[in-house]
């Protein structure tokens, strides 16, 4: 129930919001607010003021051209407001801003906030749900989409909804999946021209994955792509009897697209069952892949498999990151992507070609090296009754946590893990209400995981440094890059980190006090930049001091 001035307050959003007007702080907010969100706003390259979707931009970087936090400054940044959404205590959103709005994820849960204040403006409530498995079962929610005056949300049971940005009114409500299939949804939606895509967890709970579009005005189903072939299609060799109805192969984080090619390049969950592979020779396509799919019809353009008949549990679901890059005298329009495998992946996204991999982990044994064609060299260790020690362990050697890209340095920054684990086998038949795990693993004894900030080089896939943690190898958070020469990250130890884009010196540090589960951002209002990120059961915000700002944004 909002009070009379909250509605008042919402009232003059929802004015600010249709007519473009301003309105400001106790009564008005510096942030200028346009008419709607538009197509432009939603391609916009790198992002700046706004912060349009869950990796930023299109291209996945998670990049800003914000330069107010710098280098001489970031020492001085410090907390702006601090939001508790309740409901969740293992946040992975990223928040949402456009023009001073922002828009936070918590369980099913929807909240606007004025991004300046953290001030709650409206919420949108909806019980988490019953019977889910696995992912789905813990209502982990990554954040929203936005398109002109609406915001689109995945709801734990594989549902999207649309509602007004402009009050939180729920406006359509549409079963993508089907939740007694133990299906469950677990990510931000991708909002393409007039499309809504959307993707499904559950890969471990013995479903079918699958891709699907939706139209944004009125939520009708436009395409669907199965990740998994039915029989006498292309691939359903590996798949024999019903088996490719419990494949997995899901589509849990949001993917990446290319407005020129008109591509949407999406990553797939392991093949289910998990640990044991003798009910589904071969490859296993398209399980472990990223897709390259005709935004407009769904179509499949080229696949490309990092993982075949995967026994690891090595999702590929790490963010495909679009970027440019000159070699040999030409430019090269590359997909890059620190896979959960232990490899650093260089392709040609125009066509899927393999350029190279290089291993980017020094604990790596399940695989001697890829060869020329994009395969790994398999080192024949796979898991047993007894176990088997296999590197990177179950958690890889990185994971969904976004990695970060700056064009100004050429450099990717990713969070990795050095681990192993013993790996165990143990058939069993699909039992519908249970997950599709033929066991699990465990960790060695004298085993200790640790997590390592690396810069790679897009050229070579080398280091060109390395930050080692000091914690239990057990953070989530992700990375960001910005024009201000810094690479913020959540650290190993609880706190929010800022380094050197360029040699990895730490800067800045502020102590959250709670495991991080989720990748920062940052956006500008009114002149004045702020970082944001997840951090437990809250949502921290932080801008320079107003001693650190220039005379004319700090008065």
């Amino acid at each position: 129930m909002k009070s009379r001035a909250g509605k008042q307050f919402v009232f003059m959003l929802a004015a600010a919001w249709c007519q473009g007007s301003a309105f400001g702080q106790q009564g008005s907010s510096p942030a200028k607010v346009s008419e709607q969100v538009t197509a432009e706003d939603l391609a916009a390259q790198p992002v700046g003021e706004n912060w349009t979707s869950y990796n930023g931009d299109y291209s996945g970087r998670r990049y800003s051209s914000l330069q107010q936090i710098n280098t001489s400054n970031v020492a001085r940044l410090k907390a702006a407001w601090v939001l508790h959404p309740g409901n969740s205590q293992n946040l992975e959103v990223t928040p949402v801003v456009v023009r001073g709005l922002m828009f936070v994820t918590s369980a099913n849960d929807v909240f606007a906030l004025d991004a300046q204040t953290g001030r709650q403006l409206w919420h949108y409530r909806r019980p988490v749900s019953s019977g889910l498995l696995d992912d789905a079962a813990a209502h982990k929610n990554r954040g929203v989409g936005i398109r002109q005056n609406y915001v689109y949300v995945e709801t734990d049971d594989s549902h999207l909804l649309k509602l007004d940005a402009r009050s939180g009114n729920l406006l359509w409500d549409v079963e993508f999946a089907d939740k007694t299939k133990h299906y469950g949804a677990t990510s931000a939606p991708l909002v393409v021209k007039d499309s809504v895509i959307v993707g499904t967890s559950g890969g471990d709970s013995g479903v079918r994955g699958f891709l699907a579009a939706y139209d944004a005005a009125t939520g009708k189903p436009k395409w669907r792509f199965w990740t998994i072939p039915g029989p006498g299609e292309f691939g359903s060799s590996s798949w024999p009897g019903d088996s490719y109805l419990h494949g997995g192969g899901t589509t849990w984080m949001p993917g990446t697209y290319d407005p020129q090619l008109n591509t949407l390049y999406w990553t797939t969950s392991n093949a289910s069952p998990d640990f044991v592979g003798d009910s589904r020779p071969g490859d296993d396509l398209y399980t472990a892949c990223v897709l390259a799919l005709d935004a407009d019809t769904g179509r499949l353009k080229w696949y490309f498999q990092f993982t075949p008949h995967d026994v690891y549990d090595y999702d590929a679901t790490e963010t495909p990151v679009l970027l440019d890059s000159e070699e040999n005298g030409s430019v090269r329009h590359l997909l890059v992507q620190a896979n959960r495998n232990g490899y650093f992946y260089v392709l040609d996204r125009t066509n899927g070609k393999f350029l190279r991999a290089t291993p980017f982990v020094e604990k790596l044994n399940w695989a001697t090296g890829i060869d020329a064609s994009g395969r790994p060299i398999l080192t024949g260790r796979i898991p047993t009754v007894e176990g088997t020690n296999i590197c990177p362990g179950i958690d890889g050697a990185t994971n969904w946590f976004s990695p970060s890209y700056n064009p100004d340095t050429g450099l990717f920054y990713v969070m990795a893990l050095e681990s192993c684990d013993l790996f165990l086998a143990k058939p069993k038949e699909f039992v519908k209400g249970e997950t599709f795990y033929n066991t699990g693993t465990t960790l060695p004894p004298g085993e200790r995981m640790q997590k390592i900030l690396l810069a790679l080089s897009v050229v070579d896939g080398k280091r060109a440094w390395s930050y080692p943690q000091i914690g239990r190898g057990n953070s989530w958070g992700g990375t960001l890059s910005t024009a201000g020469g810094l690479v913020f990250f959540a650290d190993d130890s609880n706190s929010f980190e800022a380094v050197e884009a360029r040699t990895g010196r730490v800067l800045w540090h502020f102590n959250t006090g709670q495991l991080m589960r989720a990748s920062p951002m940052t956006y500008s209002v009114a002149g004045v930049q702020y970082v944001a990120i997840a951090a437990g059961s809250d949502v921290f915000c932080f801008s320079l001091s107003a001693d650190s700002l220039p005379v004319e944004q700090a008065q």
